[in-house]
């Protein structure tokens, strides 16, 4: 039985083109220095007899340690050993099939700052690793660990294809290789072989079979001559007619902004961070919650950013973004075992708009709590992504005008995609060392030139940013934006 890709992770596979890949990721800054010496409760006894405290170095974090972790954890995202095989003709979904000469040193590399490297050498470093795509002949990923920042500080930087990533049953490595305690948890020793690849002959048999056995049965269509493009013809039409009314209401209203825009394959990225604790307060002066000012701020930030564009006009009304609706309604979050995390895809979300065209920041934060709640509840502002436009075909035959056609018709439906944690999330470990940022690097789907993220993290709001370079120049100055919007906030609450 072949694995094929779903309809949904089918359709990221072939969104990517010459100008940009679907990949998404996330940037951990450990610290091997943190909580050296004495741990709680240990005692040695001296020379002299009495007890004194033990002293103990945390371990070490190199390149061939953060292999073999990864090794080890490879078991929990079986994926990530996989590559995607097309089918001849298009005549199914494509499938996952064992890479037989599975290479991690190819994955897994090991990069360096000038020491002593700082927030812009590291954002520069992960511009370039962002703006690169990922080998289609190997499985769709890649992992940086980078050296030389600040204060002994090192980074792991994760890049995967989005169509890697599908709930908990398939997370993102980053997720994967933490722990929740100081204490590497070490599974099984696993000896891993590669499946037999299936055939061409047999992929095609099977996708055969599997369009004779769905409903509108592929050999009745031929028989009364309409043949296998009348039923394409038939599905678009169909899909057309079921999502048509909710792309068009989505669309009638998203304002024009060169936010819809997108220009080269050259990424650019920035991070910020506030203080969680702060923005709770202000929260709680207001009667909205953490997850209205985390917008409030992208507001100011996107406020800021168009009057440094074009100072002499007055800012759009407004900015519509994409987020999820479990900010609003946490009973749609996933399965209730399950820890928060920071990467969070195919979930159910809805539109919004930021009132950037309002100057004072405590009606915008009004503002955009009122919406927020508003849109939440109306169905019609309801999206779950992108949605395959052949969904009831295995085949892709035209897939590459499918994806074009998708991304003509979402490109309007919003400006700029936010993705955020419905929950702070716990400490986090790597072989036993402190994760101490967080960061969830955004998926950045062409034609849009700008996606963010927020993560909850310790006692921080961890904010990323990632541009397109041809259209978004001034993307470090949105983190001098972040701090702007946020202290403007903390003086009115």
């Amino acid at each position: 039985m072949v694995n094929r890709l779903s309809p949904r992770d089918a359709m990221y596979y072939f969104l990517d083109d010459a100008r940009s890949t679907t990949h998404l990721g996330a940037l951990l800054v450990i610290d091997p220095c943190a909580g050296e010496g004495t741990k709680a409760g240990d005692t040695a006894t001296g020379e002299n007899g009495s007890a004194s405290a033990s002293v103990s170095r945390r371990p070490a974090i190199d390149y061939q340690s953060l292999v073999s972790l990864v090794e080890n954890r490879l078991q929990r995202a079986p994926r990530y050993r996989q590559v995607v095989r097309e089918v001849t003709l298009g005549l199914a979904r494509p499938v996952w099939v064992d890479d037989r000469d599975f290479d991690i040193n190819f994955h897994i590399r090991r990069s360096g700052l000038p020491r002593p490297g700082g927030p812009t050498d590291l954002a520069e470093l992960i511009s370039r690793v962002m703006s690169r795509p990922l080998d289609r002949t190997r499985p769709l990923w890649e992992m940086y660990l980078i050296e030389g920042l600040a204060d002994g500080r090192l980074a792991i930087l994760t890049k995967s294809h989005r169509c890697l990533i599908d709930g908990p049953e398939h997370p993102e490595i980053s997720e994967v290789i933490c722990d929740d305690t100081d204490t590497p948890e070490s599974l099984p020793e696993e000896l891993w072989m590669p499946g037999s690849p299936p055939g061409t002959t047999s992929l095609v048999i099977g996708a055969l079979a599997e369009a004779m056995a769905r409903p509108g049965d592929l050999v009745e269509t031929m028989v009364h001559g309409n043949g296998l493009v009348s039923e394409v013809r038939s599905a678009v039409g169909n899909t057309v007619r079921r999502f048509g009314d909710v792309v068009g209401q989505l669309t009638d209203s998203a304002p024009r902004s060169p936010l819809n825009n997108s220009g080269t394959t050259t990424r650019t990225f920035t991070t910020a961070s506030v203080p969680r604790r702060d923005c709770a307060k202000i929260a709680e002066h207001h009667n909205c919650t953490v997850t209205d000012v985390e917008l409030a701020i992208i507001s100011g930030v996107m406020r800021r950013w168009m009057l440094s564009v074009d100072p002499a006009t007055v800012p759009a009304d407004t900015v519509r973004v994409v987020i999820p609706l479990s900010t609003r309604d946490p009973g749609v979050e996933v399965e209730a075992e399950s820890e928060p995390g920071w990467i969070s895809v195919g979930k159910p979300s809805f539109v919004t708009d930021l009132p950037v065209g309002e100057s004072n920041p405590t009606v915008r934060l009004a503002q955009v709590a009122g919406l927020a709640d508003r849109y939440a509840q109306s169905s019609r502002r309801m999206s779950t992504g992108p949605s395959p436009l052949f969904p009831e075909l295995g085949m892709v035959p035209f897939a590459d005008i499918s994806s074009r056609a998708f991304r003509s018709l979402d490109s309007r439906s919003y400006n700029v995609p936010v993705a955020m944690s419905t929950a702070p999330v716990a400490d986090r470990f790597v072989l036993g060392v402190p994760v101490r940022e967080v960061f969830y690097i955004p998926v950045l789907v062409s034609p849009r030139a700008l996606a963010v993220s927020v993560v909850e993290y310790g006692d921080r709001l961890q904010f990323a940013f990632m541009a397109d370079r041809g259209v978004i120049r001034d993307l470090p100055d949105m983190a001098d934006y972040v701090a702007e919007s946020f202290e403007e906030l903390l003086v009115t609450g």
